[in-house]
Order: C-alpha cells, then sequence, then structure tokens
C-alpha cells in the first residue's frame, strides 16, 4: 500500500531530524549555555570609579579580569559576585552599587572567555576562575568568615561548589537552578538533556555539604530558570537558611523588587553562623 510507504518515509525523516537537531544540540550545547560579551569594559566608565582593575591568575595559567574595592572596615563583609551566563562586569554594576554605599568590600570577577579575557567558558574553567577570585581575597588577608559567595544565575553553581570547598560567611544564589541539566531540560523537553549534557552544574546534589548560611533569590515569572528550581535547591540546603520569592519579579529584574535589601539584611543577621546554635545565642 503507497500510504504505508509514505507513512514510513515521514517517519524515517522524522526520526532523522530528530537525530540531526539532537547531533547540533550536542555539538553547540557551549554556545546556548554561554554568552560571552568580549569587549574589556571600563570601572570608571561603568559607574564604578572607586573600583580599580585587577588581574586575577588562574591555576590553569589564565590570566582575569576584576574590579576590586577593599572594605571601607576591618571586619566589614567582603561580597565575591560570580556574575551569570551573559554580558560583562559593566552590566552587574547596578547590583553592587548597593554593597559599595555600605562600606563592603567587592570583588566582581569577570569568567574567562568574558569582558575580554582569555579562554574558553567550561564548567571545570569557571570552578577554577572561582578559586581564583578566593585565592586572590585569601592574599588579602580576608578571613572566610567575612566572605559572602554570590552567585547570580550561571554563577550559582559556580558559588555552590566554592561553598562546598570553604565556609564562608554566607551563601547568596541569585535565581540559582538545581541543576544546569534540571533548567536544559525544562528548556528542551523533547530531548534526552540528561545524556547529553557536559556541563552539568549539580548544584542540588553539592548543597547539601554547604555549611554556610544560604540565601536564596527568586522571581516567580522567571522564564529563564524555573522558580521550582530555585525552591528545590533551597529544600536540599542546610539550616539556616532563607527563600525570597518574589511573585512580580522574572529573572533579571530581582534588584527591582529588594533584593539588594533582603541580602544586606540576611548578611547582617547570619554572617559567620554556620548553624541554629549560633544564631540563637
Amino acid at each position: 500500500m503507497d500510504w504505508v510507504g509514505a507513512v514510513l518515509r515521514f517517519v524515517a525523516f522524522g526520526a532523522l531530524a530528530y537525530l540531526g537537531l539532537l547531533a547540533l544540540l550536542f555539538i553547540f550545547q557551549r554556545s546556548l549555555i554561554y554568552h560571552p560579551n568580549a569587549v574589556r569594559p571600563d570601572a570608571a566608565a561603568s559607574g564604578m570609579p572607586e573600583m580599580t582593575a585587577v588581574a586575577i591568575e588562574t591555576a590553569d595559567g589564565l590570566s582575569l579580569l576584576a574590579w576590586w574595592r577593599p572594605p571601607a572596615q576591618p571586619q566589614a563583609p567582603v561580597l565575591v559576585y560570580l556574575h551569570g551566563n551573559a554580558g560583562s562586569l559593566a552590566h552587574r554594576a547596578p547590583k553592587v552599587r548597593p554593597y559599595l554605599d555600605r562600606g563592603w568590600g567587592v570583588l566582581l570577577v569577570a569568567w574567562r572567555g568574558y569582558s575580554g579575557n582569555p579562554g574558553r567558558p567550561t564548567e571545570q574553567g569557571l570552578y577554577r576562575d572561582g578559586r581564583a577570585a578566593v585565592g586572590f581575597l585569601d592574599r588579602q588577608g580576608i578571613a572566610p568568615n567575612r566572605i559572602v559567595l554570590y552567585g547570580e544565575s550561571l554563577g550559582s553553581g559556580v558559588a555552590v561548589q566554592l561553598a562546598t570547598e570553604r565556609t564562608p560567611g554566607a551563601l547568596v544564589l541569585e535565581a540559582p537552578f538545581s541543576s544546569l541539566v534540571d533548567a536544559g531540560a525544562a528548556h528542551y523537553p523533547i530531548f534526552p538533556v540528561r545524556w547529553v549534557v557536559r556541563d552539568r552544574f549539580d548544584s542540588v546534589a553539592k548543597i547539601g555539604a554547604a555549611r554556610a548560611p544560604v540565601l536564596v533569590m527568586h522571581g516567580e515569572r522567571d522564564q529563564v530558570v524555573p522558580v521550582g528550581l530555585g525552591r528545590r535547591l533551597l529544600d536540599a540546603a542546610r539550616e539556616p537558611k532563607q527563600g525570597v520569592f518574589v511573585p512580580q519579579a522574572g529573572h533579571n529584574d530581582l534588584y527591582d523588587f529588594g533584593a539588594a535589601e533582603a541580602v544586606i539584611a540576611f548578611v547582617d543577621r547570619y554572617r559567620g553562623k554556620s548553624n541554629i546554635d549560633e544564631i540563637n545565642k
């Protein structure tokens, strides 16, 4: 029957098209994950004249651009801002302004391949970049319990990893995912994302080992990282922890709804206190 042959040809064509798309997804997956802006930004031109450009050396020999302002007081917190998958340091300037104005130290580090840096971003590469950032603070004499690890979106995966390797004063996660695999599966439900993704950033499997107080902030209208992934990550974290879920916010506008104030209040209350007994003292 001709119609049977036509159906079989249609099915075969559909299967080939599906496999072709899956192959493209596998080959170009890092282009879908990482969207660097290669322009090297200037701190003063970005409205951050008090920040100084410094070079941070990674274990695999890369020199990364970072912006640094020491804390105004010896015991003030120092925020390490680990940014998301797109843009440059200049795009984060408005977010760190409230912390600078409060006298906190701020280290804003650009990933490999971003902001004019050499190299190409990968999961393991970003972990090296994050370790280089906290190593820079070690050399400045900043005690670990004064450090606030701040991870924005993709940067949350790096922040969680670093918090399993050392105990910072606080761990703040803005629009985080439970894992990059979970986020990818939400966007590409027809593909076996869990089998093909190489950079997994499996934060939900790691965050239970982090002993720092954890703040998760997420917009209920987030179309990039579904809010359910942030809730799942918060559920897996140890106490003390706090969730701030904003009904009106999306992925990039949490600072329009008081995110900075929430971070400052959280750090003022919990910084350096790794368990409930200490908090209740």
